[in-house]
């Protein structure tokens, strides 16, 4: 299989941490491809014509795409745990929903700042961005633990690329504060040798 990767997106992160969670990282070669909203750059289009890593190419020669749909079948590929096959699979999926959000809106706030011209930038469009943010991180906070301090699965992992890219990208929002059980939970995540591993790089 090949994989087409970024250096620095939560998206490719989770799906490296994945293989390497299920031991399978060996058997995938990762290529370097990236762009931006304004130009797909070496994304391969004719794999995925949305111009977003990652994408992974099965042994088939077929390409899947979005990390959501990638880690599902890496899963199943190596018969492994990350998306439980009982009543917990809705958590898992709500939770990894949200973290996914999160590196959406924490992506966004990037680009506005990094793409869109100055003078044509919209500090209330990263505001609202942000927002989404908070909140996700409030309703981690109440609702989610319980179930983070469980096994290791799909939404632990999502959550960790999430609360990483924000450290690397908006560090200055501070998100820790208010967070505390979330801010330990992250700290021991960080030190699982899959996520020392795939530590993005600028």
């Amino acid at each position: 299989m090949k994989l087409y990767s970024s250096a620095t997106s939560p998206f490719v992160r989770k799906v490296l941490v994945c293989l390497q969670e299920l031991g399978i990282d060996d058997q995938v070669q990762k290529k370097i491809a990236g762009g931006t909203p304004l130009d797909a750059g070496t994304v391969p289009v004719e794999e995925n014509p949305l111009g977003k890593v990652p994408i992974l190419i099965r042994d088939d020669g077929h390409a899947i795409y979005d990390s959501r749909i990638i880690t599902r079948y890496l899963n199943d590929y190596a018969d492994g745990s990350l998306y439980p096959d009982d009543e917990t699979l809705w958590d898992v999926l709500t939770i990894e929903a949200t973290a996914e959000g999160m590196m959406d809106a924490a992506l966004l706030m990037t680009y506005e700042v990094r793409v869109r011209p100055e003078g044509f930038q919209m500090p209330d469009m990263v505001e609202g961005q942000w927002s989404k943010i908070a909140r996700s991180l409030d309703l981690i906070e109440n609702q989610w633990m319980d179930h983070l301090a469980g096994a290791l699965d799909a939404s632990h992992i999502a959550l960790g690329c999430a609360l990483g890219y924000i450290d690397l990208r908006h560090d200055t929002r501070g998100w820790r504060d208010g967070h505390p059980q979330l801010a330990e939970w992250y700290a021991n995540v960080a030190e699982r040798p899959s996520m020392q591993a795939t530590a993005p790089y600028v």
